[in-house]
């Protein structure tokens, strides 16, 4: 059980610093189609972390949902804009507007940190409880039928509205 929980913990830290470094490379990525592909390991990381918690439902979701959809929501968006593909060297706008990303960045890390110290602290973690995926599923073809048949068919107006902004020439 020790070992399972010390190869838990590396795994957890191995997935996490993937997700941190794609993350900064989104963020500093002059190309956008790179910026998307960094994107698509940020988001399947965070599907990785989903199956480390046992949250396999809400991992395929991620999958599904994150990296088949909107990350070609981003890629068919950044082709029809007839955006620059390539490296922009108009996106640099000096150092000044990085240092002041870069505080407000560390001062919005450090209200989060503030309030998560704040609420939890003195509070041990206990066994997390996790919805499994027959419940998740019984639940959206029962309780929430209505609410899930209003979003697909939202979808699907949005779906057809994008082809026929995309085909109009």
């Amino acid at each position: 059980m020790l070992a399972l929980l010390v190869a838990q913990n590396i795994a957890f830290y191995v997935i996490a610093a993937l997700i941190v470094f794609g993350a900064l490379r989104v963020v500093t990525c002059k190309n956008l189609v790179h910026a998307a592909l960094w994107l698509v390991l940020v988001l399947a990381g965070v599907a990785a972390q989903y199956i480390l918690v046992a949250a396999e439902f809400v991992a395929i979701t991620q999958i599904l949902v994150y990296l088949g959809a909107i990350v070609v929501l981003f890629l068919f968006g950044i082709m029809l804009t007839r955006a620059k593909t390539g490296t922009d060297t108009d996106l640099d706008h000096g150092s000044g507007k990085k240092i002041i990303s870069g505080v407000i960045g560390l001062l919005l890390l450090g209200i989060m940190g503030y309030a998560l110290w704040d609420e939890y602290r003195g509070q041990e973690i206990g066994n997390l409880t996790v919805q499994r995926t027959a419940a998740v599923s019984d639940s959206i073809f029962s309780t929430y039928l209505l609410p899930f048949e209003v979003i697909s068919v939202l979808l699907l107006a949005a779906l057809i509205g994008a082809i026929v902004l995309a085909r109009r020439d």
